[in-house]
C-alpha cells in the first residue's frame, strides 16, 4: 500500500493531547493502524508532550482527584490504539474499526441514501459523526461543499475529486474551502470512513431534501 495524502500535524498533535471528538480520533486512529510514516511522526509528537509533562512544575490534586480517576477508567474508550495493521485480508477492517461495526465488512449494517451509495453511521459520542461510505465503481457522490470539517480516509478502492486520486490509507481534508464531487474509480467499489462536524453543504436540491433523513 503507496499512501500519498497523509494526517497534518495539527490533527495528529491534537489526537495526541486527547482533543479530538471521538469520530475524528477514530479516523486519525485507523489512517495510523496503516501509516507508518504518521506513526512515526506521532511517536515524535507524543514524545514532545511527556517531555512538557515531565518539565512542567506539579499541580496539588484535588480530594476527590483518584474517585474521578478510578470513575473516567471504568468509562470504555473505544478508540483502538494504533497498531500496525495485519496483512489485508478481503472484507477485513482495520482494528479500530472492528470494534465500532462488531467484525469485518460482512458485520456492517449499510443504508442505501440514493444512487448506489450506501452509509452505515457509527455510534460515536461528543461533536462529530462517523461513517462507512459504500459508492459504487464509477459512481460520483452529488456535489457539495462543507460547513466545517471533514476527514475521509479510503479503506478499498479509490475515488478522484478536482483536486487529487485517493487510495487505500490516503485520507482527504476537507474545509469550508472545498467543493467538490467525489467519483468512485472504475474496477471496484470504494469504501471510506468519513467524519464530519457539520451538516455537507449540497449544490443540488433533491440531496438537499433527503439531508435530514440521511444525518449527512
Amino acid at each position: 500500500m503507496t499512501i500519498r495524502h497523509h494526517l497534518s500535524d495539527q490533527l495528529m498533535m491534537a489526537y495526541a493531547a486527547g482533543e479530538l471528538p471521538e469520530a475524528f480520533a477514530l479516523v486519525v486512529a485507523t489512517h495510523l493502524s496503516l501509516c507508518n510514516d504518521c506513526r512515526a511522526t506521532l511517536a515524535g509528537f507524543e514524545a514532545v508532550g511527556g517531555a512538557v509533562l515531565d518539565a512542567s512544575p506539579a499541580a496539588e490534586m484535588g480530594d476527590d482527584c483518584l474517585q474521578a480517576t478510578l470513575a473516567r477508567l471504568e468509562q470504555p474508550q473505544r478508540v483502538a490504539a494504533p497498531a500496525a495493521a495485519a496483512p489485508h485480508k478481503h472484507g477485513r477492517l482495520p482494528a479500530p474499526l472492528q470494534d465500532y461495526v462488531g467484525g469485518d465488512l460482512d458485520r456492517v449494517k449499510w443504508r442505501s441514501i440514493g444512487m448506489g451509495v450506501r452509509q452505515a453511521i457509527l455510534p460515536t459520542g461528543g461533536r462529530g459523526t462517523a461513517r462507512l461510505l459504500h459508492i459504487p465503481a464509477g459512481q460520483s457522490v452529488p456535489d457539495h461543499g462543507h460547513r466545517g470539517l471533514e476527514l475521509t480516509l479510503v479503506l478499498r478502492g479509490a475515488f478522484r475529486d478536482d483536486t487529487a486520486r485517493f487510495g487505500p490509507g490516503d485520507v482527504e481534508i476537507a474545509t469550508e474551502a472545498l467543493d467538490h464531487t467525489p467519483t468512485a474509480e472504475a474496477g471496484q467499489d470504494c469504501i471510506c470512513l468519513a467524519a464530519t462536524d457539520a451538516r455537507l453543504r449540497f449544490n443540488s436540491m433533491i440531496p438537499r431534501l433527503a439531508q435530514p433523513f440521511f444525518r449527512i
